[in-house]
């Protein structure tokens, strides 16, 4: 049975960059070997296969695209543009704080590098401290990055 927009799926999958490094997998083995488990904080319960219905924009949609008309059981390597995956850099997604509404926001010091969760629900990260200006990236992490996935079809329903 070919997946069709509709259908629920069971997918495995190892994402890398361009260049063969691992960002993200679903298989704990692969997890371990590329030191994801040790970066993330994560166990072995934590890998998992996606689950997810194809067509509802659950996942991004170049995964969502490549799986229809695969069947369970079947393997591919999937190039997904950004475009297709996360978007492109958006400059406008870069905000500037000075220090005193950024530290009132988040209630510590800048750091770039730091992690901080905005009021309105965003993530982003300090990406540069200026004299008083702080700089926040809330551009997803893989924003303007060509993603491979390897997918294997493991159910679907």
């Amino acid at each position: 049975m070919a997946i069709e927009p509709g259908d629920t799926v069971s997918v495995e999958y190892v994402g890398r960059f361009e260049d063969g490094n691992v960002f993200n997998t679903s298989r704990y083995d692969v997890a371990v070997e590329h030191g994801l488990v040790e970066a993330q904080g994560a166990s072995r319960e934590d890998y998992t296969p996606l689950v997810f219905t194809v067509g509802e924009g659950a996942v991004i949609e170049g995964l969502d695209e490549a799986l229809v008309g695969m069947d369970v059981g079947e393997e591919a390597s999937v190039t997904i543009p950004p475009e297709k995956a996360y978007g492109e850099v958006d400059d406008e997604r870069v905000r500037q704080y000075d220090r005193e509404t950024f530290e009132a926001m988040v209630g510590q010091d800048p750091e770039v590098g730091l992690h901080v969760h905005a009021e309105n629900g965003l993530h982003g990260d300090v990406t540069a401290i200026r004299d008083d200006e702080i700089a926040v990236d809330f551009n997803h992490e893989l924003a303007g990055k060509t993603l491979v996935l390897d997918i294997e079809v493991t159910d679907a329903w």
